[in-house]
């Protein structure tokens, strides 16, 4: 026990260094934790800092290199226009009274796409609309177009070079009307009128020339009395003969019946006519010269005169015939510039009045187009003929389809935030976008269901190397001081050396190498970066 007390006595009286002593540890153990957390600014820049450069290589490969065209397309019918007539020349309130086509209805030619007023619209191929109505004596290039529309449905309108409205062109829209299922048109009250009066005035100038011409032969005496009867009996034949030959030129003659032979031409028929009058003057002529006698000179006056009354009555008649004679009203007939054409749209219906030129229905071609859009520098890569393909949703299957038109976009037809610009004079043509129109083939009617009205992606391969090529990443290549394209081939060792190559197509970031100063292959390493 007494050595323990002094032990106590010991550590209590050096209790306050002891106490000092553990501070100190416990701060030397803090100072040590600490200090491996701390780092110096030159440490914290050595651990960030980049790692010391080195070499980025690629391998040269073996692959086949195709340049495509892309482009988001829709799927419509072709040349989609707005159909009007103008109603200015209808008499009466431009009513429609029947034939209003459905929507899907095909127009072929001569087919009636509407019934106005009791009057039928009958298509025809033509690119000019009808802007007036044709009657004889009309010309201009909207005849030859009625004639050639007319000739390509197997009717005969005469000459179709001729670019007037004559008889013959007459007698084919009469066989027009008859293939619509419409009577031609009649011709106006006023020009009824006119033609009846111009008949009467033909008699009665005949009868003052029969008149006059009695006279001069009892004036003039010379034969006996069965002579003269027998000369006026021969000139009133030859008269009637005239008239009848008259009467068949001017009628218009009947559609050809099926099997029989062709009906006289216009110039058969005027031959006869001049024949007619040739007799008619030889007979006059024989019976003056029976009748010669002493004469007078007012009797001949009277007579020429007659004579000239006749002529010009005539020739009144003629003209009162052609305005009777089968017209084309401009509001009877509406041109499409291809044939058939499919209905997309009605804007009328029966009852509805038609308001000048509003358009009554909306057509199309009868052909599904693929049409989309694209710029210049794309645009400039495709041809017509070429072909893309596209899908068909659903699993429809592939199509394919040949491009048929590549055209400038108008400013319409443009994206929205892509301005076309105006050419010189104004043009609304851009130069910035091209239209393509790509015409599918084998399409079926379902997927023609499917596919119409959809937006779709084409693609079309406008280059390829057709088989696999040596190629390396586009950004393998670098220029040499003559322009010359270079590659940088690395070595094993670490090592590289420049190689002068001649390049091909490119596409997808590759480039076809078609050959180089030394030999490369698909093993070799190329440099794209460091």
């Amino acid at each position: 026990m007494t050595a323990a007390k002094p032990l106590s006595r010991f550590f209590s009286g050096n209790r306050v260094i002891w106490l000092l002593a553990a501070v100190a540890v416990v701060f030397l153990t803090a100072g040590i934790v600490i200090a491996r957390f701390i780092e110096s600014p030159a440490d914290a820049a050595a651990k960030v800092a980049p790692p010391e450069a080195g070499l980025i290589t690629v391998p040269v490969e073996n692959r086949v290199i195709a340049n495509d065209v892309s482009l988001r397309a829709d799927v419509l019918y072709d040349e989609s226009v707005a159909v009007a007539i103008d109603t200015t020349d209808i008499s009466g309130t431009p009513v429609v009274t029947g034939q209003v086509p459905e929507v899907g209805t095909t127009i072929d030619a001569a087919s009636v796409v509407l019934e106005v007023a009791g009057r039928p619209v009958i298509a025809l191929p033509g690119e000019l609309p009808a802007y007036r109505t044709l009657r004889v004596g009309v010309s201009g290039p909207d005849v030859v177009q009625l004639k050639q529309a007319l000739a390509a449905l197997g009717i005969n309108p005469g000459n179709v070079e001729s670019d007037v409205y004559d008889a013959a062109t007459v007698a084919a829209v009469d066989q027009l009307y008859v293939a619509a299922g419409y009577p031609s048109p009649a011709a106006s009250d006023e020009d009824t009128a006119a033609l009846q009066s111009a008949r009467d005035g033909l008699r009665s100038a005949k009868d003052m020339l029969a008149e006059a011409e009695a006279a001069l032969t009892t004036a003039a005496g010379g034969a006996t009395k069965s002579e003269r009867m027998t000369a006026q009996s021969e000139v009133n034949d030859a008269q009637r003969l005239l008239n009848q030959k008259i009467a068949a030129r001017d009628t218009p003659q009947p559609p050809p019946e099926e099997g029989a032979g062709d009906p006289p031409s216009p110039q058969s028929l005027q031959d006869e006519v001049d024949s007619a009058q040739e007799a008619l003057d030889i007979a006059i002529a024989a019976r003056e010269e029976k009748n010669a006698g002493t004469g007078t000179s007012s009797e001949v006056t009277a007579r020429d005169n007659a004579r000239a009354a006749v002529e010009q009555a005539q020739a009144d008649l003629d003209t009162a015939l052609e305005s009777t004679m089968t017209a084309l009203p401009a509001a009877e007939v509406v041109y499409f510039s291809n044939l058939p054409r499919r209905v997309d749209q009605v804007q009328t219906k029966r009852g509805t009045t038609l308001s000048g030129s509003t358009p009554f229905m909306s057509v199309s071609g009868a052909d599904v187009v693929v049409e989309g859009s694209l710029a210049a520098s794309d645009a400039e890569l495709l041809e017509v003929g070429m072909t893309g393909t596209f899908p068909v949703p659903d699993g429809g299957g592939t199509i394919t389809g040949t491009v048929s038109e590549i055209v400038p976009a108008t400013e319409s037809e443009a994206p929205e935030g892509e301005d076309g610009g105006e050419g010189e004079g104004g043009d609304s043509a851009t130069t910035s976008r091209f239209t393509v129109t790509f015409v599918p083939g084998g399409l079926t009617d379902e997927q023609i269901a499917v596919l119409l009205g959809q937006n779709i992606k084409i693609t079309v391969p406008v280059s390829s190397t057709g088989e696999e090529v040596l190629a390396v990443p586009a950004a393998a290549l670098t220029a040499g001081s003559g322009g010359e394209s270079r590659i940088e081939r690395a070595a094993s060792d670490g090592t590289t050396a420049l190689v002068t190559v001649e390049t091909g197509l490119a596409a997808d970031g590759f480039v076809q190498i078609v050959s180089s100063e030394q030999p490369l292959s698909a093993s070799d390493q190329v440099v794209v970066g460091k």
